[in-house]
This record gives structure tokens, sequence and C-alpha cells, in this order.
């Protein structure tokens, strides 16, 4: 269920000329570009955007990238890209600055195969190459495997499952995953050509038959980037809400919070299933999750992120 607060009517036209407005004179109109953009859909964002650029001759993205700063201008941006392209940029920021591989995995696991695929085609217009060539050259081995795999996958997505081919694989992943004995390229196959019901009876029959979750244990400090790959794989596959909710706990249990990371999670699963996110969150940390955002952030940051949490003033 989605956090994000929108009205049914808006007019784009108007909504242009208010943030206009917003930018004029001494200093920026924080309070309108949220009230405005953090209460507006991704299909509105769009009309607005393109009936401001129509109206001033002028990019709303440019403007505003001029006008904000800070965490916050970073957080208005992803939130008002066309989805795929978000996407695309979160991508590309984590492959060439962070080197954050769990970033490109989620995606590749989360998305459906559409949806997936329209995030390859913003990644090339944006950056006139495709994102499997640039994962191509900034990694290696079974890693490069994995991740090329997972975002050139075009998966099922329907429910019929192979409960046979579900237990052979579990053992298949037991001995490459947990005993480190079997075959890499094997769980790479699985991981990167199977629909997410079939995954998921895999992963209920190892949990069967183990006595115990594919992923517990799975990583420890001698980690390597391909085994924190296939745990974020894993994970997303398995339940994508209590995996963001260990995302977003993550980001704020560490000392100085992870805002790139808490903005990546809010902004692209507003509206989506925020709430679902927030309610796991909540139950496992006995606090509200706005409470902790309230706490973490401050100043017009944390007005938008409070907004797309669908928290009014």
């Amino acid at each position: 269920m989605a956090t994000l607060i929108a009205p049914s009517n808006h007019s784009p036209q108007e909504d242009a000329e208010s943030l206009r407005k917003a930018f004029e004179g001494w200093g920026t109109d924080e309070r309108t570009v949220i009230t405005i953009l953090g209460h507006r859909n991704s299909h509105q964002i769009q009309q607005i955007r393109r009936a401001y650029e129509e109206i001033y001759q002028e990019d709303l993205i440019k403007r505003l990238e001029s006008e904000l700063k800070g965490d916050f201008e970073k957080a208005v941006y992803r939130w008002i890209l066309e989805p795929a392209d978000r996407d695309a940029v979160l991508a590309h920021v984590a492959l060439k600055s962070e080197k954050n591989y769990n970033v490109v995995v989620e995606i590749a696991s989360i998305l459906s195969p559409e949806e997936l695929f329209n995030v390859r085609r913003a990644y090339i217009k944006r950056y006139k190459h495709s994102l499997e060539e640039d994962l191509a050259t900034h990694t290696s081995g079974h890693l490069r495997q994995l991740l090329v795999g997972l975002v050139t996958a075009f998966r099922y997505v329907g429910d019929d499952v192979n409960a046979r081919l579900a237990q052979s694989e579990a053992d298949i992943l037991h001995e490459a995953v947990k005993e480190k004995k079997g075959s890499q390229e094997e769980a790479v196959r699985i991981l990167t050509t199977r629909s997410k019901a079939q995954l998921i009876a895999t992963f209920n029959r190892y949990r069967e038959t183990h006595g115990t979750s594919i992923t517990k244990k799975l990583l420890d400090e001698g980690s390597d980037d391909f085994q924190k790959a296939l745990y974020t794989t894993i994970r997303s596959f398995n339940d994508h809400v209590k995996y963001y909710e260990k995302v977003v706990r993550d980001a704020v249990k560490r000392i100085g919070t992870d805002e790139d990371a808490l903005t990546r999670v809010i902004v692209s699963r507003a509206q989506h299933d925020l709430k679902a996110i927030s309610d796991v969150y909540h139950k496992r940390n006995s606090v509200p999750l706005e409470h902790v955002v309230a706490k973490e952030t401050s100043g017009d940051y944390k007005k938008l992120l409070l907004t797309l949490l669908g928290q009014e003033d």
C-alpha cells in the first residue's frame, strides 16, 4: 500500500505557476515545493514538468537543481524523475561512484520484467551505453555473471511452480551457497533464470529440508561482493518488503544516517508498498518509521520524506 497522498484531480498549469512563484524573489519557498511535488504521483509530476517547460521554456529539474541544495535537492531530484529514469540514475551512481552492487541487485530482482526493461532503455538513453555493458566493465568473475544475468533476465511472471525442480535446486543452492562446495555457476543460473514463484518455492524447500533459511549466516566478515550480491538477490526475491525494512534499519542505526539509502527506499516505494515497509519496521523495532525519520533527518529534507510517508503538517 502506498503512503503518498495525492489529489485525484489537479491542474498541471496551476502547479507549474505556483512552483515558478516559489522560485521568484529572495530565496526559494521550499514549503510550496514540498506541498506540490510531495503530493503528486509520478504521472502528475510528469504533467507538471511538461507544463512548466511549455509555459516558461525552462527545464523544471534544472531549475530545482539551481534552487535547492544538499540532501533535500537530491531527494526532490530523484522523486520527480520518471521511475525508470530514477532507477537508471540509481544504478549508475551505485556502479560508478559507490560500488554498491546491492542497488543494482534490488532493482533487477524487485521490478517486473517490463519495468526492468524500461530501466535498461532509460539507462541507454541517458548514458549512451547499456547497463549490462557497464556492469561487465566494472565487475568480473561470478559477480559479473550474476549482475549481468539479473539485469538482462526477462522472467516468467505466473504462479506455476515445479515442486520437483524446487527440491533439486534447493539442494544445488545448499551445496553452492552454504557449503561452498558446488558450482557457483549453477547458483547464478538458478537465480538469474527462474521465475519469482519458482525461486520462492525453492527457498521454501530449502528451509523445510535444511531447517533454516538460505540467507541465515550466509554473510560474515569475510564475505566478498559476490556473496553479498547473492544475499541481496535471495532476500529481494523472497520478501522484498522485509528486505527494504532492513535497508532502512541499517540506514538509520549506523553512526551518521545513510541518507542515500533512506532516500532511495522512500522515493522508490512511496507509490507502491511503503506503508507495508513502514508497518514491518514498526513491528520489528517497536517505533514508527516516521518517528525515526523525524529524529534522524532535519529541515526541508525531513519535511519531504515525512510528506512522502503520508505525514501531513
